[in-house]
């Protein structure tokens, strides 16, 4: 079993419930997540996606770490391929500043999943393939080490010790081993990938100032219940969310399990339904605390990071409660 367990919380948005209410929502979990004793507590950066309301998570992490006491605070992440380097690391400066020794900077190298939100970002499918450089650049604002400004300094950040996580999507893991950091992997629906990328980067990682030695956080979704079916209708409405927007090109807010179960579904609609509910980590505390001593055991990972989302919040909160009941947190 994996010890150490921490959330990323994306701020979905559900149906009857306004995007205001999704924020409010991922503070409120962050509050809990403290009090059960996870590690650390992440939000995300989605652009113009109907059912997500995490569109600037250096603001939301500002409002979760003003909201809690103790659990680190930080992004699962950043699309670095977004944003100027300088610009990110001043407000990673400015969280630092407010809140030492509890900010974390999870990066990611994705642009907007659109040509639309990526002509509106200023950005292009290609800028992703610059990541590696705008990380290196990244890393000079914070030590001092950038040489491409002379005389430009990113104030409050240069001189602070702000940890840096990189998120393994396409080229990912290679870039975190390069650079001597801690690699963010998921899904745990393909273990076998997880785990061949996770051989990887610990073959291929090189020490640094940062991080002498590997470190690996997988991600994924679980969902704990008294019963199996009630832990697999915690996933329903994400498996919806998703079947609708491969069939009908919009992400949609969640909506509750019983509506969904009514539903008449098309042959694709089932298909893709039936799949995306497939493979995530679900069922009673005992089944779920097999399943992930097999994660354990096949990936090595030093943490987990939950990414859970759903309609019912007392469905959440009771999964989480007894998910750390499971690690004994």
């Amino acid at each position: 079993m994996i010890r150490k367990l921490s959330i990323l919380d994306r701020s979905r948005t559900r149906e009857g419930h306004p995007a205001p209410q999704a924020l409010r929502d991922t503070v409120e979990l962050a509050r809990t997540a403290e009090e059960l004793g996870y590690h650390r507590f992440w939000v995300s950066e989605h652009h113009s996606v109907p059912g997500v309301a995490g569109s600037a998570p250096t603001v939301l992490a500002a409002a979760v770490a003003g909201a809690t006491h103790r659990i680190r605070v930080g992004t699962g992440g950043v699309m670095l391929p977004n944003h100027q380097p300088m610009v990110v690391a001043e407000q990673f400066g400015v969280l630092e500043s407010l809140f030492p020794g509890r900010i974390d900077m999870g990066l990611g190298r994705s642009v907007g999943f659109t040509g639309g939100i990526r002509r509106a970002l200023g950005r292009d499918t290609g800028d992703a393939d610059g990541f590696e450089e705008q990380l290196t650049e990244l890393l000079g604002w914070l030590d001092g080490t950038q040489r491409a400004h002379p005389e430009v300094h990113a104030r409050p950040a240069e001189g602070l010790r702000i940890p840096a996580y990189v998120l393994a999507t396409g080229e990912g893991a290679g870039i975190a081993a390069r650079a001597g950091l801690p690699l963010v992997v998921g899904d745990l629906r393909a273990r076998g990938r997880v785990g061949g990328i996770v051989e990887a980067y610990r073959k291929e990682f090189r020490p640094s100032a940062r991080s002498a030695d590997p470190y690996v956080v997988v991600s994924g979704t679980v969902a704990v219940a008294a019963t199996e079916e009630e832990a697999r209708r915690i996933l329903v409405p994400e498996a919806w969310a998703l079947a609708h927007s491969r069939t009908r090109g919009s992400f949609p807010p969640l909506r509750p399990a019983e509506e969904i179960e009514a539903l008449e579904m098309t042959p694709k609609e089932r298909e893709l339904y039936e799949g995306a509910l497939a493979g995530h980590v679900h069922g009673t505390e005992d089944r779920v605390a097999a399943e992930l001593s097999e994660v354990a055991e096949r990936t090595g990972a030093d943490e987990l990071l939950v990414t859970t989302s759903t309609y019912d919040r007392t469905a959440l909160l009771d999964s989480y409660a007894r998910l750390a009941r499971i690690a004994g947190l």
